[in-house]
């Protein structure tokens, strides 16, 4: 019994503090990054729309969270979800709403964005079920995606003379 309730207040602690979570949809290839607010014992995220996207993530389906450290970015727990979608205008809806709109940064569209949040957006919570994950063993780095892009040339030899040159009075 101990140890479950150490279990949640692990999660709850680690998630409440983190920017980030890393959510792996059931099926899903790989994690993706999202922001949230831990509100009534759940992670609470708003996606799809002009907001992030929430793929795979769809209500009653389950989902894998692994919560990064805020200021050494390392993994400190990962928990199993199942994630709950609210209904806009519910009261369950309204007070996760009220919560996420204080963390959204950069709003195009500034108070607006909750009316747009019940038009456009999915307002979805993932509450923990079970117990938390076991750390894996080895490295979870993956290959990164191929791109055409390239590494860019050298810095011209007068350019550190014009960016750092004194400028006359």
């Amino acid at each position: 019994m101990t140890s479950e309730l150490l279990d949640e207040a692990l999660v709850e602690e680690a998630t409440k503090k983190s920017g980030l979570i890393w959510v792996k949809a059931a099926g899903a290839p790989a994690a993706r990054a999202l922001w949230h607010v831990w509100h009534e014992g759940a992670a609470c995220l708003v996606g799809d729309g002009a907001e992030q996207p929430l793929t795979g993530l769809t209500d009653g389906a389950t989902a894998e969270v692994t919560v990064r450290s805020k200021d050494k970015g390392g993994r400190l727990v990962a928990w199993p979800a199942t994630v709950v979608e609210l209904a806009p205008g519910s009261e369950a809806w309204e007070a996760a709403v009220a919560e996420l709109k204080g963390k959204r940064l950069n709003a195009p569209d500034g108070e607006a964005m909750v009316e747009r949040w019940a038009r456009e957006c999915r307002v979805l919570r993932l509450e923990p079920s079970g117990d938390v994950l076991p750390v894996p063993e080895g490295s979870l780095a993956a290959v990164p995606v191929g791109s055409p892009a390239t590494t860019r040339e050298p810095v011209p030899a007068g350019l550190p003379r014009l960016l750092f040159r004194k400028r006359k009075r």
